[in-house]
């Protein structure tokens, strides 16, 4: 009988997948070569949880994922854009577009459920039609990095294929 429990024991910890530690960056660099993450507002681990999101300076160019950039890709299957280090979630203001992105305790509610389309995009699932976007315009500077880490603010908007620059995503990890 032990042996038994123990074969069962063995194959449900081979069966447990481990998070992985992901960024998720636009897919085109805009006017910074290292590409814009979705970050805390904050440096790194003392970043502001109640301040928000927005887009910044990846900083896997220094050869890691932040812990204000690094998101738990096992959650995100389940429509969860987890922050573990924060032990927060990805929550819109709104079901509305220029709804901002801020950070919450995770709960099961429809302003944190977000769905990676195949096409790219980051949807609302409450209401597919509002996208994960990055702010037009100049990018602003932020306090650290040579040359300056950027800025861009986030929020979601209509998804529009003339703001495909601003609105498709990608991940990455291992880094």
């Amino acid at each position: 009988m032990w042996r038994i429990t123990a074969l069962i024991l063995c194959l449900a910890l081979n069966s447990q997948v481990s998070a992985e530690i992901i960024e998720i960056h636009s897919l085109d660099e805009m006017d910074d070569q290292r590409g814009f993450c979705i970050d805390v507002r904050g440096h790194k681990s003392k970043a502001k949880i109640n301040s928000g999101l927005q887009a910044h300076t990846c900083y896997s160019y220094q050869g890691s994922i932040a812990v204000d950039q690094g998101f738990d890709s096992l959650k995100m299957g389940k429509g969860q854009f987890y922050l573990p280090a924060f032990d927060v979630c990805m929550e819109a203001t709104a079901n509305a577009a220029s709804a901002l992105l801020i950070l919450s305790k995770c709960q099961d509610v429809e302003l944190q459920k977000f769905k990676w389309g195949n096409n790219g995009r980051i949807y609302l699932i409450s209401n597919v039609k509002l996208c994960l976007t990055i702010a037009q315009g100049k990018s602003r500077q932020g306090g650290g990095g040579s040359p300056k880490h950027l800025i861009r603010n986030l929020s979601l908007e209509f998804c529009d294929n003339t703001q495909n620059i601003f609105q498709m995503w990608g991940k990455r990890s291992g880094i």
